[in-house]
């Protein structure tokens, strides 16, 4: 069974986010004075005395969006509501009952669903009794908290808990893998996560920059529960221009580190840019298991071959050589299978445990090719035997007769060999370096 889902619900501005954040104890969703900064339904999974529940954000009701994707905020609200056990009805103590809070009372009336009235921005114990005006929109008296201060939370919370009650207790299942969706604004993240997903999940829109946020999704494949993380567009940094931008750029590199697997999206109609060599760095330098997924691929590809463009690939992002290509018509759903299926393989080899003797004997074969070093640059880079220490990424500890002789190229040499002698040579290797006991670690 599906756990328990609570909905919160409002008109802008009244600090649903914030609410959510409170609760969650950790900062989720965007917070920032702009008016509609959140468009998806952000989720996050909470448990409180044994008790597990989905918690959903939402935008806000009745925005007046910049990018005019009003109908589209409601539509994410609507389903929202839909899926609610329970729905906290967010209104501003301060500002009184408006019409917008009225029109949102009627539609909750309407479809029948169990509220808790919540009055936030109750900073003050002087602010308390306004909460009494709220009485008027037929669910009793508010809740007077303050999210940002967390004034009232455990009360909150106990109030969730009760009308959760007459519902069964539930455990989240274990999630297996999580994906990233990366990449440079309207190469196609949301389209290819609904894609994968089933279900109209996020907003999708040809306007650039419509997912703000990181918005973690669960569903299900084959029985086993799996996360997909949809991340706001990259933009080049001189380029950000204002500060939902910046927390965008934040939660997209956040994601790649909670990851376990990353799909780094590229538009195959536009060159390969310095935001897509920016995210592949980024990706290396976390030693991310990473699918080159090439979307768009329907508008492209009378002009290019995938034998070409991957050489393309090659060329200009170095660092992610060994990451395999998927070509990808995300709006048509083109592919997505295959995707789900090189993610899969990425996530079995970077959680392969190797068996020491084969981890010896490709230490040997590497040491039996000679290659490294020279008497110039000070004597012969040398490995005396190598350990497994961890598991995504693959970790190994090289004992060595002196780190100094191992430089940077070396260094990529030897994950290359040991990759191809593994057999996991389309995942990250990260190596450890110590000198043997009374080896000199430098010159």
């Amino acid at each position: 069974m599906a756990l328990p889902v609570v909905a919160i619900i409002g008109r802008p501005n009244v600090g649903k986010s914030t609410l959510l954040n409170s609760l969650a104890g950790q900062m989720i969703s965007i917070v920032d004075p702009t008016a509609g900064v959140t468009r998806d339904r952000i989720s996050t999974i909470l448990s409180h005395e044994d008790r597990y529940f989905e918690l959903v954000d939402t935008g806000g009701y009745g925005i007046v969006d910049s990018d005019a994707l009003e109908e589209h905020v409601e539509n994410q609200i609507l389903q929202a509501m839909s899926t609610a056990d329970l729905v906290l009805f967010m209104v501003d103590i301060r500002e009184g009952v408006l019409p917008l809070d009225e029109t949102i009372a009627q539609l909750l009336r309407r479809q029948n669903l169990n509220v808790i009235l919540v009055a936030n921005k109750a900073d003050s114990p002087k602010q308390l009794p306004a909460g009494g005006e709220f009485v008027k929109l037929g669910f009793g008296e508010p809740i007077c908290i303050s999210a940002a201060q967390n004034v009232n939370r455990a009360v909150l919370l106990e109030r969730i808990l009760e009308k959760l009650e007459h519902l069964p207790k539930e455990t989240p299942q274990d999630t297996v893998m999580k994906l990233a969706l990366v990449g440079k604004r309207n190469a196609g993240k949301s389209t290819l996560l609904n894609a994968i997903v089933g279900s109209e999940r996020v907003i999708t829109s040809e306007i650039p920059g419509t997912t703000r946020d990181a918005v973690d999704v669960r569903f299900e494949k084959e029985g086993r529960c799996f996360i997909a993380i949809d991340t706001a567009g990259v933009r080049k940094k001189g380029k950000i221009q204002n500060d939902i931008e910046f927390y965008g750029y934040t939660r997209a590199t956040r994601s790649i580190r909670r990851a376990d697997v990353v799909l780094l999206l590229m538009d195959a109609t536009t060159p390969v840019s310095q935001v897509d060599k920016k995210l592949a760095h980024f990706i290396q330098e976390e030693h991310k298991p990473c699918v080159l997924v090439v979307n768009k691929w329907d508008l492209a590809k009378e002009q290019a071959h995938t034998e070409d463009y991957a050489d393309y690939l090659d060329k200009v992002l170095v660092g992610l050589r060994h990451a395999p290509i998927a070509f990808t018509t995300a709006t048509d759903g083109k592919n997505i299978q295959s995707v789900l299926d090189l993610t899969a393989e990425l996530f079995k080899q970077a959680s392969t445990r190797i068996p020491t003797g084969k981890l010896n004997k490709a230490v040997k074969l590497i040491a039996e090719e000679k290659a490294g070093g020279s008497r110039k640059k000070g004597g012969i880079p040398r490995i005396y035997y190598a350990t497994q220490v961890a598991v995504r990424p693959i970790s190994l500890l090289l004992f060595v007769n002196r780190t100094s002789l191992f430089d940077n190229a070396y260094q990529r040499y030897l994950t290359g060999r040991f990759g191809a002698l593994l057999g996991l040579d389309e995942v990250p290797i990260r190596l450890l370096l110590r000198p043997k006991t009374g080896q000199k670690t430098a010159d």
